[in-house]
């Protein structure tokens, strides 16, 4: 055993880390979703009981997956089914102990977890509930979390989950690698399943290893299906996005993009994302994430917040409207107008959308920001406390808190 102490190593961060590497190669295996998730889900119950006590395995992430792999076969041996999925396990040597077989490849797509979104993202299931599926599976989610992805409550997305494995099991879908005609099919969903993923690990420390993971992911798709340029422009908008990181969030407090110290930008990944969104629009097949990136790369053009260059991102969010006509995408396109046209202009946008996105802490936040910036500090405060009561994210709940403190 390593270091009882972990050497500063948490299961909670082995959890973050390993837990949709596990549950994709144990689904690849043994072909049932359930199994796989409880076997992981108990190996780690197991590993918070033995490893502060007995110390942490030199390959944590290893230990998971031979631990859940022995739970799943357990299980297998008291059912029919078990002893079918046992069989064919013990087919592929898993069950003989030789646990490289579970990294084995098949097909046209080369990584357990990419594998799995894509088998996730089949078009019999909705495409929500796809999307839903694959964050709590890969990403090792809370159903809670998921929800928040969604703008819905956690008791809605319960019920969608269910009904994604119900749907699954009665119409016999099989986890199997998706042939080459059938991945554009299923794109959508997977480029929806990786930015979700990617945001997830947004302004939460604790959760970075889901955007680095969403990036791999991402250039892995590009590989895959290099001539879909959607999946280009997904890849270039994370690394545009990526490149801000390091001036975003410092010493775990959120700083918006005016105030950010943009030499602390990476500019290697805004080279490459740049480099990608000329390529894109060289294509000419525009989409809703080529112009997401393109917009991302209009900010990282700029040397300074006021230097920014809003007409042209004003012009890009009315094309992203076409394509991606949501309440998110139409409060973004307000932002940008209150930046061209004014704070009065720009709430009159937001007041529109306001009703679809009472649950959203960005909107309350916007509209917090733009009342002060016409002097309705009253209302303003009333904004951020909304905003307040609705944040996710201990980060966004202190940066509100400071709004709040200030109007008052």
């Amino acid at each position: 055993m390593g270091d009882p102490t972990g050497a500063g190593v948490t299961v909670e961060a082995v959890f973050r880390d390993v837990y949709g590497q596990a549950v994709a190669a144990l689904v690849r295996v043994f072909g049932d979703i359930t199994l796989a998730e409880d076997a992981v889900q108990d190996a780690f119950v197991t590993a918070s009981d033995r490893w502060p006590r007995e110390g942490f395995p030199p390959n944590p992430g290893g230990w998971i997956v031979t631990t859940a792999r022995r739970r799943a076969i357990d299980v297998a041996r008291r059912s029919a089914r078990g002893r079918q999925l046992e069989e064919e396990a013990g087919a592929s040597g898993l069950v003989s102990g030789a646990d490289a077989t579970i990294m084995n490849d098949v097909g046209p797509v080369q990584d357990d977890r990419l594998r799995l979104i894509f088998t996730c993202c089949h078009p019999s299931l909705q495409i929500e509930h796809r999307v839903a599926l694959t964050l709590r599976l890969l990403g090792g989610l809370s159903v809670a979390e998921v929800a928040r992805s969604f703008l819905v409550s956690e008791a809605a997305m319960t019920k969608r989950l269910v009904r994604a494995k119900y749907k699954i099991k009665a119409a016999k879908i099989p986890y199997r690698v998706p042939s080459n005609s059938d991945l554009p099919a299923r794109l959508e969903a997977v480029l929806a399943v990786l930015y979700l993923i990617y945001n997830t690990g947004a302004d939460d420390r604790d959760r970075a290893q889901l955007r680095r993971e969403a990036i791999r992911l991402a250039r892995l798709l590009v590989e895959l299906m290099p001539s879909e340029p959607e999946a280009a422009g997904l890849l270039a908008l994370m690394l545009l996005n990526e490149a801000r990181m390091p001036a975003r969030l410092i010493s775990n407090e959120l700083t918006l993009l005016k105030d950010q110290d943009r030499t602390r930008w990476n500019r290697d990944l805004i080279g490459e994302g740049h480099a990608i969104v000329r390529s894109c629009v060289r294509g000419n097949q525009p989409g809703p994430y080529q112009i997401q990136a393109a917009i991302q790369a209009v900010h990282c053009d700029a040397d300074s917040f006021d230097r920014t260059d809003w007409s042209q991102i004003l012009t890009l969010y009315e094309q992203l409207v076409v394509y991606a006509p949501t309440p998110v995408v139409a409060l973004n396109r307000a932002i940008a107008i209150g930046e061209v046209e004014g704070p009065e202009e720009g709430l009159a946008a937001i007041d529109d959308i306001a009703p679809d996105l009472d649950g959203y802490h960005l909107m309350h936040a916007t509209r917090g920001t733009l009342l002060r910036r016409l002097g309705r500090r009253q209302a303003a405060y009333t904004a951020f406390g909304k905003a307040l009561e609705l944040a996710p994210l201990e980060a966004d709940r202190r940066f509100f808190a400071q709004q709040i403190a200030e109007l008052a």
